[in-house]
């Protein structure tokens, strides 16, 4: 039991009293397979789940039919899972919008969350994310107006958290400073040819955000072919993925993978398993 703690305690983070997984299963890109993918993720021992309402890359739907069957099955129950969803702005939608585009912001807002309880099949979340502000630099009207929709629904107790994905430091910075509910958490496209994002990074741990890496692996391909990443894999026997992933969780990133391989999956949550040295931390951190 007391091994069994520490495992646990080793794969969640303790933020504001409530238990967030340290690796996240991210459902983007999965289509008509979401509801199996998504199924894949949770029996290989994923208990964080990220999507959006966003119909062009993500089905939500599919997803909290996989989790409906999930708990009905006993293979988990609903406190044992950590949901987070987003609102897209139009701009990052298709035709098929999950609330009216003629509506001010606070309605679409408004509208999209109860249109992701429905379709999760629950009556909270977890964590609610902006999914990338309105403008590439600064923050518009716009951005404050979904962003203060959404600190209403965080004041209603439906959601646990906030979180912004898609930005720069600086508009980083600017939400943080003026919002009223502070993010928790910033999901950033990650890459090591900027130094894995680090000044995000800093920024997000002097802060006490969460930084959420994503495409890890797709964005840094040639990294992960590098001399030298090879033989830190072949020195732990296991694969540049996750040597990669453990690299994140070292620095302190949540990384989300969204493998469609039910063997990577169990593979990428293996990586609690073993430990790098300082020396290969910082050999990886600047390796790019």
């Amino acid at each position: 039991i007391r091994d069994d703690m520490i495992e646990r305690r080793a794969k969640e983070l303790l933020v504001d009293g409530i238990s967030v997984p340290r690796f996240f299963y991210g459902t983007a890109w999965k289509e008509d397979e979401t509801t199996r993918l998504t199924e894949l993720a949770l029996k290989a021992g994923f208990r964080g789940i990220d999507t959006a309402n966003q119909r062009k890359h993500y089905h939500e739907a599919q997803v909290g039919l996989a989790i409906a069957q999930a708990i009905e099955n006993g293979l988990v129950t609903r406190d044992e899972l950590f949901i987070q969803t987003k609102f897209t702005f139009q701009r990052g939608q298709d035709s098929r919008l999950p609330y009216d585009p003629t509506a001010p912001i606070a309605d679409q807002v408004a509208q999209s969350f109860a249109s992701s309880l429905e379709h999760l099949k629950t009556d909270r979340i977890e964590s609610y994310v902006l999914h990338g502000p309105s403008t590439s630099s600064g923050l518009s009207p716009n951005d404050w107006d979904a962003w203060q929709a959404m600190e209403s629904i965080y004041d209603s107790g439906q959601v646990k958290f906030l979180g912004v994905s898609n930005v720069s430091l600086s508009q980083l910075q600017l939400l943080y400073t003026q919002a009223r509910v502070k993010p928790r958490f910033a999901q950033i496209r990650c890459y090591a040819t900027n130094g894995w994002d680090r000044a995000v990074r800093q920024y997000c741990v002097q802060n006490e955000i969460i930084y959420q890496g994503f495409s890890l692996l797709t964005a840094n391909r040639a990294v992960m072919a590098h001399r030298k990443v090879l033989e830190i894999a072949n020195r732990y026997q296991c694969s540049t993925a996750q040597l990669v992933f453990k690299f994140a969780l070292e620095v302190g990133m949540l990384p989300i993978t969204g493998t469609t391989n039910a063997q990577h999956m169990k593979a990428d949550l293996e990586v609690f398993n073993f430990n790098l040295t300082p020396e290969e931390i910082t050999m990886l951190e600047s390796i790019a």
